[in-house]
């Protein structure tokens, strides 16, 4: 945390607390207080097509805080800070948004708001959700592969300092997918920024996961007759919980394990003619070229180990559609090939993988797996991601908690949690319990040394609760007792099994 700021001439750790209005005035090097203004108990306007209006009117009185920081010569990061303005539970919680960022994301900021949090977000240092600006800004890079989120924690802590007198008891990080990315990035980085942080679905690894999204895109939609019409996702969804669903002796529409499920695709080759309930020979190749670690055309050597799982087919459109995912797309035509008209079909797998690895020197890899001075600082580290995700691997996060545990050592399995969600997408959505309280799990971890061992998730449809079940840590399912409701979470228990993830041509039984 900065040292020192002055505010009026003077020194703001002599005063005792300073009006919101006032902190428009202070003083904080590389930053501008652009705005600062006390918004009453549900005078916020939801932003169009950003949240629900009810939720926003429902927040207590704020004071906002909008500032730009300028840590380069070129970076030009805007951050927002909500603090209540009364209540105030003496913590800090940031979040940042997912994909390339480039906007203050509101919605991020109201759960915590609500609970008592002072709340800050960044758009990363850009506008727009591209990588257009890079090409020509390589600080504004550094600004969204780490810098923004640093820089916003340090400036939000003195600018909560000025207004309550005092620096916040803990800190917290809460973000998914990019964001995700971006909360280990700080922890590897910035340890002593955050006190606890919550990453879910970290597309770490970044830039090489981009290259291999690109290059499954581009064989599994090497022909015309290889690709998979979407029509028939739900046949094929149907076909793998038949085979699997009921392995965890339950049949909900999930699959707890999807390391235990041997389904081979040939088994949905047409027998006549084509139809959406069938897969036609190169479309069978191409789902199991979904389901496989991207491999080297020539030596086979394996160029990216993570891969779709089954339970996922209803979502392979996001790197099976005719087009490669936008973001990997523009990642990779702005940092990598530096031209932003850049044609995916001149993507060459034999090189382009390993290019796309070392193009952008690093910054988006955060593949420092030597979390200890995080851990010795007290750190904690919860991570959670969807076997079902379709568009950044599961095992970017099981790849990331294991390399942590074998550099750190044992020790590191008192800092570091991993939770599997079954049957849920990206950061949520799916059949499976997507909805569970990350925030006060980590802070009853860091606060109380409670390392979660079982949480309760819920799954949600119209806006009502319709199932529960615990999710348990890497290496262990939920397991039904034999009795009782199999929509109630109070009926399972949570059982160590094998989740070997290693490639072993499931497809074949």
């Amino acid at each position: 945390m900065r040292l020192f700021f002055y505010f009026l001439g003077v020194s703001a750790m002599q005063l005792f607390a300073a009006t919101c209005e006032d902190l428009s005035k202070l003083s904080i090097p590389h930053a501008n207080v652009t705005s600062a203004q006390l918004v009453p108990a549900g005078g916020f306007p939801a932003p169009p097509g950003r949240g629900d209006a009810k939720v926003y009117a429902k927040l207590p009185a704020f004071c906002r805080v909008a500032a730009s920081l300028h840590p380069s010569e070129d970076s030009n990061i805007k951050i927002e800070l909500w603090m209540p303005a009364s209540s105030w539970n003496g913590r800090f919680h940031a979040a940042v948004q997912g994909g390339l960022a480039g906007a203050i994301s509101y919605g991020l900021m109201v759960p915590a708001l609500a609970d008592g949090y002072a709340a800050a977000t960044t758009d990363t240092g850009h506008e727009g959700n591209n990588a257009e600006f890079m090409p020509a800004h390589p600080e504004l890079l550094v600004d969204f592969a780490y810098r923004a989120t640093h820089e916003m924690a340090e400036n939000s802590k003195v600018l909560i300092a000025a207004y309550y007198g005092n620096a916040p008891k803990r800190s917290y990080f809460n973000s998914c997918s990019g964001g995700g990315r971006q909360a280990l990035a700080n922890a590897q980085r910035f340890p002593q920024d955050f006190d606890g942080i919550v990453a879910g679905s970290a597309s770490w690894n970044s830039m090489r996961m981009d290259a291999a999204r690109v290059a499954v895109n581009l064989t599994v939609n090497r022909t015309p007759e290889s690709a998979i019409p979407p029509a028939k996702y739900a046949a094929i969804h149907q076909a793998v919980l038949q085979a699997c669903d009921a392995l965890d002796g339950v049949r909900d529409g999930v699959i707890e394990n999807p390391t235990k499920c041997r389904y081979a695709m040939s088994e949905l080759l047409c027998k006549g003619a084509d139809s959406v309930n069938c897969l036609t020979a190169p479309q069978v190749e191409s789902a199991n070229l979904l389901l496989s670690p991207l491999f080297h055309p020539k030596t086979g050597a394996v160029l990216f180990e993570g891969h779709l799982w089954p339970g996922s087919e209803l979502g392979w459109s996001a790197l099976a559609s005719p087009e490669p995912l936008r973001n990997a797309l523009t990642r990779l035509a702005n940092i990598t090939f530096r031209n932003s008209h850049w044609d995916p079909r001149t993507f060459n797998v034999d090189t382009d993988v390993e290019f796309a690895d070392r193009a952008d020197k690093g910054l988006l890899a955060s593949n420092d797996f030597n979390l200890k001075p995080f851990f010795d600082r007290g750190g904690k580290l919860l991570m959670y991601h969807g076997w079902a995700d379709p568009q950044v691997t599961p095992q970017n996060s099981i790849i990331f908690y294991n390399s942590v545990l074998q550099t750190v050592g044992a020790s590191a399995g008192k800092s570091i949690a991993l939770f599997m969600l079954p049957g849920v997408g990206h950061c949520g959505g799916g059949d499976g319990p997507d909805t569970f309280d990350k925030l006060e799990a980590i802070q009853d971890w860091v606060e109380h040394d409670r390392k979660p061992v079982r949480m309760v998730s819920s799954h949600l449809t119209g806006g009502k609760v319709d199932r529960t079940r615990p999710l348990c840590p890497f290496g262990q399912v939920a397991r039904y007792k034999g009795t009782g409701d199999t929509n109630q979470a109070e009926n399972f228990s949570c059982a160590a099994e094998d989740m070997n993830t290693s490639f072993s041509r499931r497809q074949t039984p």
